[in-house]
């Protein structure tokens, strides 16, 4: 008689395995058999036993998984989902590190009690992944216990978890059926077998549970069961071939038909089998094999996508090679095609490139390269383009697709080298595609650019690009957003390093709008950076510290604040600290940017500025001669350009500067002499200091009078103070006081409106300062704080530092939000801005929001009022 699907989806409960999972309190947890023990079946049973379904986060290796990333970002999805609001959630950025996303875990988690299971670990080929999954065991949160699921020990140093006796195991022995639960397991399936029969079975299969699972489904229905039993027998290999055709030939022929076509799946869902089948009704079949426990899985509660057994599959694509040898490249090429029209644009190209239609697959990716990258997933991308044969290389779109690649994995030398090739061959692209084809060479282009300096008209060739075409295909609407906000954006910061700054931001508020249209985090923290280092450019310091804040808060949103997208408003927040003679909170920026770029690849001209923001704030805290050596990087970083960077004059005004502060005058006319051949008006404020230093007063204030009436241009205004510093000191030693003093009123007129502190500190013309009548300055107060710094009032060294997030909460202390609008402002909960208040009233000695702010002030943690 026929069983029903409930009664064949009874399960044998093996009590003594649940009892012993569900007393066993070890944090971590290993179960290693071999494929087919009954590992996963175990799990889900104990999970449903002990009533843990709302709190497990079950993660499923994905097969011959290498990508670190992608496996992470799974784990950390599922875990978030258990956790049910414990763990926030973690938008993918590119090339972000595995670490990042464990770290977040570590420190999101808390007390959540979760229980992370990984099934089939042993598909995890990532050694980054599993050195990670080795630190979230050695420093899991107490609330979170571990069950590893793996055909072999996994490389994770469970010796230690052993030795601490934080390690249960289950093992193959144990795995393995007893007699009486092979009896047991049959029963339940219906089947009655003569004692010795049942022992025949139990004996030849050792316990296997997937032999007795497959025996039992072979013999369900057979019209001679001992026969059967007789017949079983062979190495596992042998067995499994032979009883996948006895379980083939007792299905029906749409089920024989939808197995076979769809074992070239890595994962099959109804309309995905249906269109490999050209039938209908496949969701219904595969839950009824689901249900009959038929090697058939689902891999999400809504039961809308299956996989089917590693074995079994393996074991179906043999038998479809046997069958159907001429149809597999077809339904891979229907795989792909169906994929493609549901968005799943990974899985397109893997059966693409698994149908041999290369062109296909380089289509797909090109057409979504950028998309996948600011997905996070620039890993997989790189693993399938190293599927492509030679034969497929000639091809000018996949040359270009490696060019891009190779920017992160290879040497500068082969980007250059595909790119040739590619452009040499672009005839060969469809002309449909050539629009798409010359953009996608152009951000190449801009890429190596802003890597060697190698400028050219390559600005102008993109852009040109990106003006809106009369007619575009459909694979060019494809380009618009996701494509045109990240070249904008690269542009941008070609034109930036060209100070040509209207040009750059009209780049970068064009990308902004792009990104938030498409909602592209990542490029909006990216567009609102570059805007910010535009407006530090221009002195507008407090609207670039508001946009530099506003893209950090983003970027934390999403568990981005180390990665490399963070860099450039770090450095903004930094500079602007040095600028204002905040020397403690720019110390802690700085830290922040120089980390962040150890671990990313940024454009050489964002180090450059950061190795002089160093410098500067070396002079800041007083620490002369660690301030040249810093000085000394940057220039060097500069000279390995291609061409010369506008920062160069600054820098070796910097030096110039420093080496005059230390007395040593001829290292400031040699790094003079030195200098690059330019107009620019620092290089006269350096000549002139050295004048000043020599007693030639006269000649530097003839130096300094074209720069001061602006004949001759400075890089950058905020430049200006110096000079006019300079040139205070040049008109003292000349003995002429009234036009000293008003060189002084002057300089403090132009540092007052943003807070400059920080070329009087370079500049030192303490004496000047000291005599300056107060009675007749209309900078009293901005006059003070500099001669704070000046006398050497240096507290901030005995107070404990602020943490980057406390400094954040400092800024906004001394406007009249209240805690709850500072919360909205900076993006972060109430309670999480009181303790950072209590934080820093603490740190500061203060009792009241008042007293804070005062105190934050007289240690240049604020600007002046």
């Amino acid at each position: 008689m026929p069983r029903s699907a409930e009664d064949r989806r009874a399960l044998l409960i093996r009590r003594a395995l649940l009892d012993r999972l569900t007393q066993d309190q070890a944090a971590v947890t290993l179960v290693s058999a071999s494929a087919g023990s009954g590992k996963t079946v175990l799990l889900r049973s104990f999970i449903a036993d002990a009533g843990l379904e709302e709190q497990t986060a079950w993660v499923s290796v994905e097969r011959d998984e290498r990508d670190a990333q992608a496996f992470w970002l799974t784990v950390h999805e599922a875990v978030r989902r258990a956790a049910r609001g414990g763990v926030e959630p973690l938008t993918p950025m590119p090339q972000m590190a595995a670490s990042l996303v464990v770290e977040h875990l570590l420190s999101e988690l808390g007390d959540a009690h979760v229980l992370l299971v990984i099934d089939d670990l042993h598909e995890l080929r990532s050694d980054d992944a599993l050195a990670q999954l080795e630190t979230l065991l050695t420093w899991r949160p107490a609330g979170l216990r571990v069950v590893l699921a793996a055909r072999q020990d996994p490389r994770l140093g469970m010796h230690r978890l052993r030795l601490t006796g934080d390690l249960a195991e289950v093992r193959e022995a144990d795995l393995r059926f007893t007699r009486a639960e092979a009896a047991e397991l049959l029963a339940a399936s219906g089947i009655e077998l003569p004692e010795a029969a049942v022992d025949r079975l139990h004996a030849r299969t050792e316990g296997w549970a997937a032999g007795l699972r497959l025996a039992a489904l072979a013999l369900t229905g057979h019209p001679d069961p001992e026969r059967f039993v007789e017949e079983f027998s062979g190495s596992e290999r042998t067995v499994a071939a032979y009883l996948l055709a006895e379980v083939l030939e007792c299905q029906s022929e749409d089920v024989r038909g939808l197995l076979l076509r769809t074992s070239i799946l890595e994962r099959v869902s109804g309309p995905l089998a249906d269109a490999l089948t050209g039938t209908c009704g496949s969701q219904a079949m595969l839950e009824e094999l689901e249900e009959a426990n038929a090697f058939v899985t689902a891999l999400d509660a809504g039961r809308t996508w299956f996989r089917y057994h590693h074995l079994f599959a393996d074991l179906l694509r043999s038998e479809l090679r046997r069958t159907e040898p001429d149809a597999i490249l077809r339904l891979h090429d229907a795989a792909a095609q169906w994929h493609e029209a549901n968005g799943d644009v990974l899985d397109a190209v893997r059966h693409a490139q698994a149908a041999h239609e290369w062109r296909h697959a380089v289509r797909l990716l090109a057409d979504h390269q950028v998309s996948l990258v600011l997905n996070g997933r620039w890993g997989t991308v790189h693993g399938l383009l190293k599927q492509f044969p030679e034969a497929a290389r000639p091809d000018p779109e996949l040359m270009a697709l490696h060019a891009t690649d190779l920017l992160i994995y290879g040497a500068l030398d082969d980007v250059e080298a595909y790119r040739g090739l590619a452009e040499r061959h672009a005839e060969a692209v469809p002309v449909e595609r050539r629009r798409h084809f010359a953009i996608m060479l152009g951000l190449v282009r801009v890429a190596l650019a802003r890597r060697q300096g190698d400028l050219g008209s390559v600005a102008a060739e993109v852009e040109a690009l990106l003006a809106p075409a009369e007619l575009e295909t459909p694979g060019e609407v494809t380009l618009s957003n996701d494509v045109r906000a990240y070249a904008l954006l690269s542009l941008g910061s070609l034109e930036q390093w060209l100070v040509r700054s209207e040009r750059a931001e009209r780049l970068f508020e064009q990308a902004l709008a792009l990104a938030r249209q498409g909602g592209r985090p990542h490029i909006e923290i990216d567009a609102l950076g570059h805007l910010a280092l535009a407006d530090a450019q221009r002195r507008s310091f407090t609207r670039a510290r508001s946009r530099a804040e506003q893209a950090l808060a983003i970027a934390e949103a999403h568990g981005w604040s180390d990665g490399g997208v963070a860099a450039v408003p770090l450095a903004v927040i930094a500079s602007v600290d040095v600028w204002q003679g905040r020397f403690q909170a720019a110390e802690t920026w700085l830290d922040r940017t120089e980390a962040t770029l150890a671990r990313t690849e940024l454009d050489p001209s964002l180090k450059v500025s950061v190795q002089l923001v160093r410098g500067r704030w070396l002079v800041g805290v007083g620490r002369l001669q660690e301030a040249i050596t810093a000085f000394r990087a940057a220039e060097r970083l500069e000279a390995g350009l291609d061409v010369r960077h506008a920062l160069a004059a600054a820098i070796h005004l910097c030096l110039v500067l420093t080496h005059l502060r230390l007395g040593d005058r001829a290292a400031a006319r040699a790094t003079l002499a030195a200098a690059p051949d330019s107009v620019a008006g620092e290089l006269r404020t350096a000549a002139a200091a050295v004048h000043v230093a020599d007693g030639e007063p006269q000649a530097a204030v003839d130096t300094l009078r074209p720069v001061l009436d602006g004949t001759v241009p400075l890089l950058r205004d905020v430049y200006l103070i110096l000079a006019i510093l300079v040139d205070a000191r040049a008109h003292d030693a000349l003995d002429d006081r009234a036009a000293a003093e008003a060189a002084i009123e002057r300089a403090l007129k132009i540092a007052e409106p943003d807070a400059l502190l920080w070329p009087f500190v370079m500049v030192a013309p303490q004496a000047l300062l000291e005599r300056h009548p107060r009675h007749r300055t209309a900078h009293g107060a901005l006059l003070h704080q500099i001669l704070l710094l000046l006398g050497g009032v240096e507290a901030r060294a005995a107070a404990e530092p602020l943490s980057a997030a406390e400094l954040r909460v400092l800024r906004y202390l001394p406007s009249n939000l209240t805690a709850p609008e500072l919360g909205q402002e900076l993006m972060l909960s109430t309670s999480t801005v009181k303790t950072h208040m209590r934080h820093i009233y603490a740190k500061l000695g203060a009792h009241r929001r008042s007293e804070a702010v005062a105190r934050a002030r007289a240690l240049g943690l604020l600007a002046p009022r």
